[in-house]
């Protein structure tokens, strides 16, 4: 039987013995807390909830966008998405208009202010990892590039998996 392999960092409790799969979501989880964290020092007026940055981020990639597409995106109820849209409508962050395909529905669009939120968040976020890339050595970070296009690949299977098994 072979053995796992082992990370340079301890991990606390049964992770430290986890399959591959197991140590990749607790390095993900870690990462996202931390930087989730870590914004606050350079962008400490920051309050916008995680879901709606999320759905600035889609929308700054797919926009304008239905309400469904992008609940579907985001693999979340329309209705959550709905309501996550009207907060951000209310804040001057998004606009909804008349979808010009179909006047019978609506699309959702950035408006300026939530283009310039979502690049002021993205830059904070960018200048959090820039120097936290900064003080590893040499071999961690090329190691962090080199591993970079397969996260990358492996972020779209997951996008894939529509039954909740595992690619064979």
């Amino acid at each position: 039987m072979s053995e796992q392999p082992r990370s340079e960092f301890p991990l606390p409790g049964p992770a430290a013995e986890a399959p591959d799969a197991r140590l990749l979501t607790e390095a993900v989880t870690r990462l996202r807390r931390a930087l989730r964290a870590s914004i606050r020092t350079d962008y400490p007026w920051e309050k916008l909830p995680m879901a709606q940055v999320e759905l600035l981020q889609v929308l700054g990639e797919h926009s304008p966008a239905r309400i469904s597409d992008l609940a579907a995106r985001q693999r979340l109820a329309p209705s959550t998405v709905s309501g996550l849209i009207g907060q951000m409508i209310t804040t001057g962050l998004v606009a909804r208009e008349v979808d010009s395909a179909d006047r019978r529905a609506s699309v959702v669009t950035l408006t300026g202010a939530g283009r310039d939120q979502l690049a002021a968040w993205t830059a904070a976020h960018e200048r959090r990892m820039d120097a936290a890339l900064a003080s590893l050595g040499d071999s961690d970070r090329a190691a962090i590039a080199t591993a970079l296009p397969a996260l990358f690949q492996l972020a779209e299977q997951l996008g894939q998996l529509e039954d909740g098994t595992t690619a064979g």
